[in-house]
């Protein structure tokens, strides 16, 4: 068992940061998080905020990979392939290519569907202890479309997460969806709700929870920028940053997006590349919807906050590009815009990029570091950081104190790559 007066470092202080620091307090350990920008600055600030066990069924579904190569050369496809020399985006590539099959969908879907259910259950206990003050709603996330071909689509996928997962959505036709939620307008084809759903406003959330945890006592070191990890004899004995050397006795990898660029580092194999998605937030208009959608055909998400609404999407694999091309907002604008009564030409609250950290096979990286006794990696979130954030947390800290964990483990090991 591990001492009760351990100490810990954790590498990252994104939402997936955040929730390791809270568990690993819990059970009582002495914890500092550090982050090489602010806390919660980057992908953890600026999504949809849904929290959303619906998203059982992974990315590598069957027709994914044949759309992200027809993507090479449309720089305004949603899911896009920018042509590249990475040549380590391209073995990525492959290695998702051979996971876009049916089965390996479903075999994928299980694991990932325990940690989302593991995690909402998390949520629910956090936020009846303590009273964050992020706008949490239990409405549900809407999915609407617009044509009946997307209708009839669509329901082939809501019956596939019925059968194999257990979660049923509620059927709406187009006749009653301006009754049912007055923000959409009259003619489109229908929707599916997944009453299960959460919803926050994610960045009210990290400042809710950062100044709990910082209440506990819990040591935030920002704008600190790990160079180099220091190991020996099978273990980390420090990790060299911008600011000064930190020793501990656990150190928790929780870096994102960033993580490839630590393998040599730290010995393993670490396949995340950067998914780039993009976010506007402008006031909330009159007439805005009142439940958090997706639009399929269009792969565009809608957030309504109570002072605020957000539109956000895309997945580009452009490396860490920084750019945010107008005609990215522009698109977030046009594709919602057969959907909503609303006006989506809000003048722009905030403009947004993020990378976030996909895998191969849709799963996060959660567990010990392969040869590294007192290293751990929490990342490769995918699209579902938010979501999956008090899971990835609680098994870190089972882990880290040699627990049994609440869910299998194994499935999210770094050891499987």
């Amino acid at each position: 068992m591990t001492d009760k007066t351990s100490s810990v470092t954790i590498i990252g202080a994104g939402i997936v940061g955040i929730a390791c620091a809270h568990y690993l307090a819990d059970a009582g350990l002495k914890v500092t998080i550090i982050d090489r920008g602010q806390a919660a600055s980057a992908c953890s600030q600026s999504n949809c905020g849904y929290i959303c066990p619906s998203h059982a069924l992974p990315l590598t579904e069957p027709g994914a990979f044949k759309a992200a190569l027809g993507s090479l050369f449309n720089p305004k496809a949603p899911f896009r392939v920018k042509p590249t020399l990475n040549l380590a985006l391209y073995k990525w590539l492959m290695q998702f290519a051979k996971r876009c099959t049916h089965r390996q969908m479903l075999a994928a879907g299980k694991p990932l569907q325990a940690i989302l259910e593991a995690s909402m259950k998390e949520y629910r206990e956090l936020v009846s202890k303590h009273p964050f003050d992020c706008e949490w709603k239990e409405d549900g996330l809407l999915y609407v479309l617009q044509t009946q071909r997307g209708m009839d689509s669509f329901a082939k996928t809501d019956d596939l997460v019925t059968r194999h997962f257990g979660i049923p959505a509620t059927r709406i036709e187009g006749a009653d969806l301006p009754e049912f939620d007055a923000g959409l307008k009259p003619g489109l084809a229908g929707a599916f709700l997944y009453p299960g759903d959460t919803s926050v406003r994610p960045d009210k959330l990290n400042v809710s929870w950062i100044k709990h945890l910082k209440e506990r006592n819990i040591t935030f070191v920002e704008n600190c920028e790990l160079r180099s990890v220091r190991k020996q004899a099978g273990r980390v004995v420090a990790i060299e940053t911008s600011t000064g050397e930190f020793e501990s006795e656990h150190f928790v990898f929780a870096f994102g997006a960033w993580a490839a660029n630590w393998e040599k580092e730290l010995g393993c194999s670490i396949p995340v590349q950067p998914g780039k998605g993009y976010s506007v937030t402008m006031d909330r208009p009159e007439h805005s919807p009142r439940h958090p959608i997706l639009f399929p055909e269009h792969k565009v998400g809608v957030s309504p906050f109570d002072d605020g609404f957000r539109l956000g999407s895309m997945m580009e694999f452009s490396g860490y590009d920084s750019t945010i091309p107008d005609y990215r907002i522009q698109q977030l604008r046009d594709s919602a815009r057969p959907y909503l009564v609303a006006s989506v030409d809000g003048e722009v609250r905030s403009k947004w990029y993020g990378w976030r950290p996909m895998t191969w096979d849709s799963l996060p990286i959660i567990g010990h570091v392969p040869n590294l006794r007192n290293a751990f990696l929490a990342t490769g979130h995918n699209m579902l950081g938010l979501s999956l954030a008090p899971g990835t947390g609680r098994l870190i800290a089972e882990i880290v104190t040699q627990q049994p964990t609440h869910i299998d483990a194994t499935p999210y090991s770094p050891s499987r790559f």
